[in-house]
């Protein structure tokens, strides 16, 4: 027995939890649109290519940009090719889809690990955009379970992932700052 399947019974609850108690037309509508802006992480791109025309805001943009790449070669070309845990729409023939049906495996979520690199380097740099970011964040991981195509277990990790690779960008951005400081000194 695989540790997805002692946590498939407190997942699968989350998810009809979620899905008994607040789906509507209106939620369905609303949960679609952040799954759609956030496919690929896009948004986030998005967001950082902007700040990289502003030279107040060049580096925060640029250290996004490193850590989606990061996050995407760990989430998507790393470890779901790895677990390939099925989504759970693929083993409940009761759901039916509010968004196009995604394609990959499950674990971990991309769309969290994205949404969670831009928040917390945002959160370090620029509170004033680093707050909605988290809010944003947080509504499209909730988008994911919502919509039935990522456990809480998969949203879960994909945060985690998404804040160590922050994490480590912004240390290694540091650290090539203190050399570029360091040898200008001497």
């Amino acid at each position: 027995m695989s540790i997805f399947d002692a946590l498939k019974p407190f997942d699968t609850f989350i998810l009809d939890f979620i899905q008994n108690s607040i789906k509507c037309s209106f939620m369905d509508y609303f949960m679609s649109i952040l799954s759609f802006i956030s496919y690929d992480g896009l948004i986030w791109v998005v967001l950082a290519v902007f700040l990289l025309f502003f030279k107040k805001s060049r580096k925060t943009g640029l250290m996004i940009i490193v850590a989606l790449v990061l996050g995407f070669v760990i989430c998507e070309l790393g470890l779901k090719h790895i677990v390939m845990r099925p989504r759970p729409f693929t083993l409940n023939p009761d759901i039916i889809l509010i968004i196009k049906q995604p394609s990959g495996s499950s674990f971990p979520s991309w769309h969290s690990c994205s949404s969670f690199v831009a928040a917390t380097i945002l959160l370090k740099y620029d509170k004033k955009i680093g707050i909605p970011a988290t809010i944003i964040a947080l509504l499209i991981v909730f988008s994911r379970l919502y919509c039935y195509v990522h456990y809480p277990t998969d949203v879960t990790a994909g945060i985690i992932i998404g804040i160590l690779c922050a994490i480590i960008v912004m240390v290694a951005f540091k650290k090539i700052q203190q050399n570029k400081k360091s040898q200008l000194s001497t």
